[in-house]
């Protein structure tokens, strides 16, 4: 199989073949699909096996079909430590290329003014590590 034949947008194919991959990993073939309609799924692969692809790529293809609302983030992941919350934000940015989406990093480490300021903005997707997501709501930062 090939990544074309993955119901995914064309932007995210370009950016898929712009990064030099053809042909999907089984956790991607599997996964990709399911996620693209909506549902729920649960993937569990060996390190380096482009699960954090399995998700990213559908995740753009569907915000191409829906539009940003007065700085509300449309998509929320949480990820276990900050060191994968950057990797998803380094995919995003990959596979995002072509798509004129605004991603929000909350980790720690790094301050709070910042990342306010990019909330502040407006993003599309935010990426956070529960604690400091869980920071941000005990400091007054809501989303409604």
């Amino acid at each position: 199989m090939k990544f074309s034949e993955l119901p995914l947008s064309p932007k995210v194919l370009a950016a898929v073949e712009a990064a030099g991959y053809e042909t999907p990993t089984p956790i991607q073939e599997q996964a990709i699909p399911h996620a693209v309609e909506g549902r729920d799924v649960l993937g569990i692969a060996q390190t380096g096996t482009g699960k954090t692809a399995s998700f990213v790529l559908p995740m753009l293809t569907r915000l191409e079909r829906g539009r940003a609302r007065a700085r509300m983030p449309r998509s929320l992941i949480i990820a276990p430590t900050r060191e994968l919350a950057a990797q998803v934000a380094d995919h995003f940015a990959q596979y995002g290329v072509n798509h004129k989406l605004t991603v929000a990093l909350l980790i720690g480490g790094v301050s709070f003014e910042e990342q306010n300021r990019k909330l502040d903005r407006g993003a599309d997707v935010l990426i956070a590590t529960p604690g400091r997501l869980l920071d941000h709501f005990q400091r007054g930062r809501g989303w409604r």
